[in-house]
């Protein structure tokens, strides 16, 4: 294949030039502030050439670098291919800015260093195993990284600024940072999971996230702070006290707490900085108290078309041997009308269960999760009516909170008495509602109603109408 060297006049004279073909730089190359190159093959760079960028540099095809003492320029270098890009050589790739915008994707088998802005449009970027690096010089920063775009492989940081890798595994970003560098530093950071020699725990840990990891070794420097951050919707994350997470070291063949005070919720999203630390290594999050076995995040039903549909969400199961579905039709006794086994996961795992024997009124359920050492506890119960009524009957909304909720169905209308008994038979609540045909009425709960079973009742004089309701708090 036919290269194509640019010299140094053709860029003194034109603003902007292009290449189809791959090309060589053997000479002077240089791109003055304004002007502007696109290559859409690939570009070398010879150990004879010299490249200096204060412009903008387009590259559709790969690069390799073999000039020794490059300088980062002042300009940009886009990387900006429609198919996967490779930057190679024996030299470091310098440039000031940089956009990598390759939804391809992009290999580093040779490092590429920034030393001004690098902006993440498109893609991942990979580094191959030797390692090579995506290198961040001293007062770099980047920005526009997220799961879909970020550095899957090695990342290195110079200096002694604040700095968070943009580090993930291809399907999330997953950051950590260095925070209060002592001094100028030379630093890496590779993300991992899962996490390895778990049970390698030195006190007062008592347990380490099993899940992910950040291997940052430091090359040169003092001391540094490491910040890392969880998110339970990406990698889960145990059940744990937040008060009792810290940050962990694998030093000496064994997990290390080296501080670190947590704010978030282990539920959902959180993070945590260390104490100074002067070795580096692997770091995850250890606990110093054990993570609540299972965590119920939530049981939801619904009745549609005769069958009552169950749905239960569960997290971190741990030694959890089934759970049992039950039924009442008072909410008071239950009956086990089936199970489910559980899986034990630290995922979050979803249930399903359908009941489709017919009933009617309301009817309660309930889900009760069984350990292997018979231990046990009880989901929330909901209540199902079904939705065919009588024409001469009232809906009462169920379970009821703050209010209850009745809709009028009977083919009356205007004033009604009502009551509320609680289960001993107390008169809780009553008063007068005026309700017209297909209306609706509300009725405020008293503050000290108590969760339970009550029964209400309603009195116009030519209907009565009583239901058990069932008070949540």
């Amino acid at each position: 294949m036919k290269k194509i060297i640019i010299p140094i006049f053709f860029l003194f004279i034109c603003a902007t030039a292009f290449s189809q073909q791959a090309f060589t730089n053997s000479g002077n190359l240089q791109l003055h502030a304004g002007a502007s190159i696109s290559g859409f093959g690939n570009f070398t760079n010879n150990s004879s050439g010299v490249l200096v960028n204060n412009g903008s540099f387009y590259l559709k095809g790969n690069i390799t670098n073999n000039q020794s003492s490059m300088s980062a320029g002042a300009g940009a270098f886009y990387l900006n291919g429609t198919s996967a890009q490779s930057v190679d050589g024996a030299q470091t790739f310098k440039t000031y800015n940089l956009q990598t915008n390759n939804s391809a994707g992009i290999t580093l088998n040779n490092n590429l260093s920034v030393s001004g802005v690098h902006t993440f449009s498109a893609g991942l970027i990979g580094t191959s195993a030797t390692p090579n690096y995506m290198v961040y010089e001293a007062g770099s920063s980047h920005t526009g990284s997220n799961d879909s775009r970020h550095v899957t492989g090695w990342v290195k940081k110079l200096g002694t600024t604040n700095f968070t890798f943009p580090v993930g595994d291809a399907s999330y970003m997953r950051t950590a940072g260095v925070a209060s560098l002592s001094s100028n530093s030379e630093i890496n950071c590779h993300y991992y999971r899962p996490t390895a020699n778990i049970n390698n725990i030195t006190p007062l840990l008592v347990k380490v996230n099993a899940n992910e990891y950040w291997q940052i070794d430091k090359i040169s420097g003092g001391t540094a702070q490491i910040a890392l951050n969880w998110d339970n919707s990406k990698v889960p994350f145990d059940n744990v006290l937040v008060t009792e997470i810290r940050v962990a070291h694998y030093t000496s063949n064994s997990w290390t707490g080296v501080g670190g005070t947590a704010s978030g919720n282990p539920l959902t999203t959180g993070s945590i900085t260390s104490a100074a630390v002067s070795s580096f290594s692997p770091f995850t999050f250890g606990y110093e108290s054990f993570p609540v076995p299972l965590k119920l995040i939530s049981f939801t039903a619904e009745r549609k078309t005769g069958v009552s549909f169950l749905h239960w969400i569960t997290d971190n199961e741990e030694n959890v041997d089934r759970f049992d579905v039950q039924r009442s039709n008072d909410g008071v006794i239950f009956t086990t009308i089936g199970n489910i086994n559980a899986r034990n996961t630290s995922f979050q795992e979803r249930y399903d269960f359908e009941d489709r024997s017919p009933f009617q009124g309301i009817m309660y359920y309930r889900v009760k999760p069984v350990d292997i050492d018979g231990k046990f506890s009880y989901t929330k119960i909901i209540a199902l009516t079904e939705n065919q009524f009588q024409s001469n009957s009232f809906v009462v909304l169920n379970p009821v909170r703050s209010v209850i909720t009745v809709i009028n169905k009977s083919i009356f209308y205007g004033l009604f008495n009502y009551r509320l008994l609680n289960a001993s038979g107390q008169l809780i609540l009553y008063g007068d509602v005026n309700m017209g045909l297909n209306g609706s009425a509300v009725m405020p709960l008293p503050a000290q109603a108590a969760a339970g079973v009550y029964v209400l009742e309603l009195n116009n004089g030519k209907i009565e109408f009583r239901q058990k309701i069932l008070v949540e708090k």
